[in-house]
């Protein structure tokens, strides 16, 4: 098979999308598929393989982590008559995506797409609510154009339902458990961090609005005083809110700034907990590769998250906004020792179920039906 991917954003970037994508990229160099990229150019860095097509970009004034990309359609377009893709899988929707939209639809090249963000909820984050209609209107146009859009959980293919999505299908995440394990050396990680409380709890991700990181600030001085002395907190990531969590952080929080999953992987390992307030993920992949780790997840009771964690099995769940309840959750698995190994148990067989490769069988199977589709419809026309 031959694709084409078009997305705002790619490898080095920090996130799922770019994970995501990472990992897709790299099972099709192991099973012989070919493929393009065309993705925003990061400053400083070139890229890692010639199958990548880097567009110019400049950093998103509201948001620098993101990237706003020009890209040059007609150069793309010669590219793609070159390649001659058998699809075109557009993963975000903003200029990139909509280039690669424009071009399916100029070419004839069947066209799908993956839904990976929910933007929509971001909105509210950022004070911007009033443009959740809009945003919407736009998100329903865009994504009409799809023979399929996958998405990456059940709570996310009921939301597009809700908005007449149709052409849904879901392709969930997995976990590369060569990477993320229980057996690390854990001791090594409290030499690093110089950490001599009892229990370790960590959280991953991007420090910014949008992970209800506020619930991280709140639980620094709020675990029940008997614990509260005996709990080190490790913060994996950095982003906008990095400096309003350091100013109301405890006397026992370390600050890693972002890290390679190499070394991401034994810091969750060695934690008891892994704490993941975050209400708008559409899937929530470091969710599932705690639970890779052995290591329960308490967790917010909305989007993607929800999905992942069984309730009283691999983990905890609790309510939107209802910080007191991720206070007491933490204290009742640290206080039952036994059941927070047997959480943690439970926790590694579910996640070596989820497989990366059989999540990239699963979306190549349906890149295939949609080309199978697309020529039988173009045959009886």
């Amino acid at each position: 098979m031959k694709i084409a991917i078009f997305t705002d954003t790619f490898l080095p970037d920090v996130n799922g999308v770019a994970k995501t994508l990472g990992k897709l990229t790299k099972y099709l160099d192991h099973t012989n598929h070919s493929y393009i990229v065309i993705s925003p150019k990061q400053t400083g860095s070139e890229p890692e393989t010639e199958q990548i097509y880097p567009q110019s970009s400049f950093p998103f004034p509201l948001y620098k982590e993101c990237r706003i990309s020009v890209p040059k359609k007609a150069e793309i377009r010669d590219l793609l008559l070159s390649f001659a893709p058998d699809i075109i899988h557009v993963a975000t929707p903003f200029s990139i995506g909509l280039c690669g939209l424009q071009l399916a639809k100029k070419l004839n090249i069947p066209l799908v797409g993956s839904y990976h963000t929910d933007f929509d909820h971001y909105l509210h984050y950022y004070h911007l609510s009033l443009l959740s209609k809009p945003l919407w209107r736009y998100m329903e146009w865009f994504h009409q154009h799809m023979a399929r859009i996958f998405v990456p959980s059940a709570h996310t293919y009921n939301q597009l339902m809700q908005r007449n999505f149709r052409n849904i299908q879901i392709w969930k995440r997995g976990v590369d458990t060569s990477v993320f394990h229980p057996h690390y050396d854990q001791n090594s990680i409290r030499i690093k961090y110089n950490i001599q409380q009892k229990y370790i709890l960590s959280y991953a991700g991007r420090l910014a609005p949008e992970k209800n990181i506020e619930v991280m600030a709140y639980l620094f001085k709020n675990i029940p005083e008997h614990l509260q002395n005996q709990i080190h907190w490790i913060i994996v990531g950095d982003g906008p809110s990095r400096q309003y969590l350091e100013e109301n952080k405890s006397e026992n929080v370390s600050f890693t700034g972002f890290l390679p999953q190499s070394e991401i992987a034994p810091i969750v390992s060695a934690s008891d907990l892994f704490v993941f307030p975050s209400e708008s993920e559409t899937f929530g992949n470091v969710v599932l590769e705690a639970l890779a780790c052995g290591t329960p997840v308490v967790g917010a009771n909305a989007g993607g998250v929800k999905t992942i964690i069984q309730e009283g099995f691999t983990g905890l769940l609790c309510s939107p906004q209802k910080q007191h309840e991720y206070s007491k959750a933490i204290a009742s698995i640290l206080e039952n020792e036994e059941w927070r190994q047997q959480l943690g148990e439970n926790a590694i067989r579910y996640a070596q179920k989820q497989r990366w490769e059989d999540r990239f069988e699963e979306l190549l199977s349906g890149y295939q039906a949609v080309i199978l589709n697309e020529k039988e419809t173009t045959k009886h026309a």
